[in-house]
């Protein structure tokens, strides 16, 4: 359990919420049901074991924190998960209900480390996730895709071969050989296919256009008609 301040809420409520869920409880002095709600509040939180984290707030102390949650009235509880406010309910409630909102809490999914690493998406930050999971396909293929868009070709290559091969790591495979979509991606298609049944190497050029496109992409559908006609 942690007195929060309006100093403190982003590292104790909103930076803590991205490792474990926190329970904001939102009170005054002067608001008699939040002396009910409060105890209540913390013997469940308790029961957790450490699952889930109380966080305190005097809305009266700290305006700005009162002023973020658009507090209306009070006692005010929320429950704070990677960083956003995922559930809550307004007024003392039973204990019983308590319980159920903190359990709910308690098993509801949380974000590992690695993921949250792999979300910020930064080169730092998928090394990071690569050090706690070397062979993470997520950030595998995150940071193999960053170094081959910086030009570091056989450094990204490389580090695909943690991984076994996937529609992703084709991808960016055929993204390295390529250079990527070009300007008119479209248009490139259009030459090549003129010679994809006769020239090996304008069809290999084709496919490695269409794994970049991905199977997502509308057009690859289209492309991929028009090659087999080509061909048979």
């Amino acid at each position: 359990m942690a007195n929060v301040t309006d100093a403190t809420f982003d590292r104790d409520v909103v930076q803590r919420s991205k490792t474990i869920p926190v329970v904001v409880d939102l009170w005054a002095q002067w608001c008699e049901p939040c002396k009910q709600l409060t105890p209540i509040l913390e013997k469940v939180v308790a029961e957790t074991n450490g699952a889930v984290e109380l966080a305190k707030v005097d809305i009266d102390a700290n305006p700005q924190v009162a002023q973020a949650f658009k507090v209306q009235s009070i006692p005010a509880v929320y429950a704070m998960v990677d960083g956003q406010i995922v559930d809550g309910f307004m007024g003392a409630q039973p204990e019983a209900q308590v319980r159920e909102f903190v359990q709910r809490l308690a098993h509801a999914p949380t974000q590992s480390e690695v993921e949250r690493l792999v979300a910020v998406g930064d080169e730092q930050s998928l090394v990071e996730a690569l050090k706690i999971e070397p062979d993470n396909p997520a950030a595998v293929t995150a940071l193999a895709q960053l170094l081959v868009e910086q030009g570091e070709v056989d450094t990204g290559l490389k580090l695909l071969e943690r991984i076994p091969e996937s529609a992703e790591t084709r991808r960016i495979t055929a993204m390295a050989r390529t250079g990527g979509l070009g300007d008119d991606v479209e248009a490139t298609l259009a030459e090549l296919l003129l010679t994809v049944k006769t020239d090996e190497e304008a069809r290999r050029q084709f496919i490695d256009l269409l794994e970049v496109l991905g199977p997502d992409d509308p057009r690859s559908n289209l492309w991929r008609r028009k090659l087999s006609t080509a061909l048979f």
